[in-house]
């Protein structure tokens, strides 16, 4: 498995390396730093220096920890680890109940391994709708994750051949674990290290991000940041929005990045997604609402696939039926998310989406049916 998914990743990078070579672009090897904000540095096996008009930063995020855990690659792991094991552990201990942590503690777990997460917050995967957490909670228990939401985890000890893993739990009393292994997945810094932002006048916030403006430039004129490095969801699919926002924009044109419809996607099995505002945030807003609400077990297709958990979950305007949000937890929900995004975009109703026509049977009536409940309450197949 671990050998299939080298060849995937090799694959993709030299599918990049083609599209370089295709588009003319000249690419150096190494690690880029400011001399100042018109000349690069690059340090490899030899030392380069580039004379440039305008520099984009994007070098992305690195692993975060917690001050007290050393992630020692070896059974204290972090994803990158977690990739590259090549025997199964019998045991591993998560810790961050968020996307990551769902999705590689999710596949350990249909692998055979022994799976406990422990996480902080009452509830896993904290950032998307509240329905997609319960429901995807209950979906990972029956895979044999056990589960201790609400724990402060506050020690981490490399034995050697396992690894012990102290915290407290949501009554305050102490509570021990010892795996093969310990993933640390408490989320992704920045990553800025040694790249010269002093040297040109550039200072992070708070969290170590880039400050940037409406137009994605940094304080410094000609020097722009995308990505994981500036604020936002720390996706892939927003750092490409943003780095095709600034080409644009160099290139004289007036492009648009609608932050709010940015989906996010955790790759479990079921599959969770959502895009808009969550059920959460329109109630703290203050916005009112109507929703609708299909399970997939009352889709034909996904009765026929045997992947009938989960559902589709459309938030509408109480008044004008505006789409506010669609949240998802289901099979190919990461592929489906795509056409709330898109009837989002142009400000569809839950009405207008429900007048159109799906095909039969597919997972994305559900989205239909969604959208029927959503406006009339009159979803047709339940």
């Amino acid at each position: 498995m671990i050998d299939r998914k080298n060849d995937v990743v090799k694959k993709t990078t030299d599918g990049i390396s083609f599209l370089m070579k295709k588009n003319k672009i000249d690419v150096y090897e190494g690690f880029g730093s400011f001399i100042d904000k018109n000349t690069v540095k690059v340090s490899g096996e030899k030392s380069t220096e580039l004379q440039t008009k305008n520099v984009i930063i994007a070098t992305g995020s690195d692993v975060a920890s917690l001050p007290f855990i050393n992630i020692d690659g070896k059974r204290i792991i972090s994803s990158t680890e977690a990739l590259e094991i090549t025997e199964l552990p019998k045991s591993m201990v998560v810790i961050g109940g968020g996307i990551i942590g769902c999705e590689l503690g999710s596949v350990y777990a249909r692998l055979g391994t022994k799976v406990t997460v422990v996480e902080y917050l009452p509830r896993i995967v904290p950032g998307m709708d509240g329905d997609i957490g319960k429901d995807l909670l209950k979906s990972l228990k029956k895979l044999g994750i056990e589960f201790h939401l609400g724990s402060k985890v506050k020690e981490v000890t490399n034995n050697g051949k396992s690894v012990t893993v102290k915290a407290d739990d949501k009554k305050g009393e102490e509570v021990s674990f010892e795996a093969d292994y310990c993933l640390v997945s408490v989320g992704r810094k920045p990553y800025t290290d040694g790249l010269g932002l002093d040297k040109i006048g550039i200072k992070t916030d708070d969290r170590g991000r880039i400050p940037v403006d409406e137009h994605l430039m940094t304080s410094v004129s000609g020097i722009y940041a995308i990505g994981d490095v500036i604020k936002g969801a720390m996706l892939a699919h927003k750092a490409e929005e943003e780095g095709v926002f600034v080409a644009e924009t160099l290139a004289g044109q007036k492009p648009h990045v609608n932050y709010l419809l940015i989906p996010s996607v955790v790759y479990t099995w079921p599959e969770g997604a959502g895009v808009g505002y969550t059920e959460e945030q329109l109630k703290e807003k203050g916005v009112k609402y109507k929703k609708g609400s299909f399970p997939f077990k009352a889709s034909g297709r996904a009765r026929a696939s045997m992947d009938e958990e989960g559902f589709v979950k459309v938030l509408a305007d109480a008044d004008t039926d505006e789409i506010l949000g669609v949240h998802m937890l289901g099979p190919r929900c990461a592929d489906m998310i795509a056409e709330a995004v898109v009837a989002m975009e142009y400000r569809a109703s839950a009405e207008d989406v429900a007048r159109m026509s799906h095909a039969h049977p597919t997972f994305t009536e559900s989205m239909k049916e969604a959208c029927l409940a959503a406006t009339e309450n009159r979803p047709i197949h339940i």
